[in-house]
């Protein structure tokens, strides 16, 4: 009798970016962010400054932890019952203290999930590079690691973007419905630099998806915009802000606006504070009244899918 096949993993590692969930880790968490690179203190400061407007925390932690027991959840009644961690890139669980925990569970080998859906060297490369470091951390201190290989880019799976279009339809159920087809719908994503941009393929992703969305909810009128910048003030980043397409749009004669933050998985203080009071008090100033949908986060159809990619790397040929 021929030995069974080995499992493909034992595990599923969900890679999110990590935020402070209380006031003290504020600033510990923003020198890791920026370690390394040329952020002037005064702007450190000044985003210290939206965690604390927000409540002190990042409810990004949270909401990961829920995906990931909903993933658990899904996956068991599909017949795949498979634990699920939570790696952090910045905060803890750090990457590192999580791929402890999973070898202390017996994890020989794991499918990490990058919760990122628009492929950029801040957005992709940094997570694989991330947890290449922390298994190189165990092993430089005699410890052995699981192996970890990586979901494919999920920026078209239809759940991803049928629960993108959910979240929107949600905030236009407030609009008269014949007033819905011309109010503008404005898909945002994370500025990164420009010359980031140019050796990726994060604004066409971000593009696809955009017009995948637009697809599913059957709206003409689109467009694209970018939020968070930081870095120095000197150095392109994608554009146009949304503040200037808010503002814009207020200028033309336009009553509402729609705000998608599809490039981002989980509410957290860049869509909490740079949407919700920086482009809202933008709005507010120019006349125009902001709508904004949320995020996927938990939704059915975004754990479907990621469940969706869990199942197809278990049954990939090897």
């Amino acid at each position: 009798m021929s030995a069974a096949a080995p499992r493909p993993f034992d595990a599923v590692l969900l890679i999110a970016f990590g935020g402070p969930t209380a006031p003290d880790e504020i600033r510990p968490f923003l020198a890791n962010v920026t370690r390394g690179r040329p952020i002037p203190p005064s702007r450190l400061e000044e985003v210290a400054h939206h965690y604390e407007k927000m409540g002190g925390r990042s409810p990004l932690n949270e909401l990961t932890f829920r995906q990931a027991d909903a993933l658990r959840a899904r996956l068991a009644a599909d017949g795949l019952a498979l634990p699920v961690f939570v790696g952090m890139r910045n905060w803890h669980p750090y990457l590192s203290e999580t791929l402890r925990a999973m070898r202390d569970a017996g994890v020989v080998r794991a499918l990490g999930v990058i919760l990122s859906a628009h492929d950029s060297e801040a957005g992709w490369q940094r997570y694989v590079a991330d947890v290449a470091a922390a298994q190189q951390e165990l092993r430089d201190a005699g410890e052995a690691c699981p192996e970890v290989s990586f979901a494919p880019n999920w920026h078209d799976e239809p759940g991803y973007v049928g629960a993108a279009a959910a979240r929107i339809a949600d905030a236009m159920a407030t609009i008269p419905p014949a007033e819905r087809p011309a109010t503008p719908l404005v898909f945002t994503a994370h500025s990164i630099p420009t010359t980031m941009a140019s050796t990726s393929r994060y604004v066409a992703q971000f593009g696809r998806t955009a017009e995948l969305v637009a697809g599913v909810l059957g709206h003409p009128r689109w467009q694209l915009a970018y939020q968070s910048r930081s870095g120095r003030p000197e150095d392109p980043w994608l554009e146009p802000d949304v503040n200037v397409v808010i503002d814009r749009l207020a200028r033309a004669g336009e009553r509402r606006v729609v705000v998608a933050p599809i490039g981002f998985v989980c509410d957290h203080v860049e869509v909490l504070y740079d949407l919700d009071d920086e482009a809202r008090a933008t709005a507010d100033r120019a006349g125009i009244t902001l709508l904004r949908a949320g995020t996927v986060s938990d939704h059915p159809d975004f754990v479907a899918m990621l469940a969706s990619l869990v199942r197809r790397a278990w049954s990939a040929p090897r």
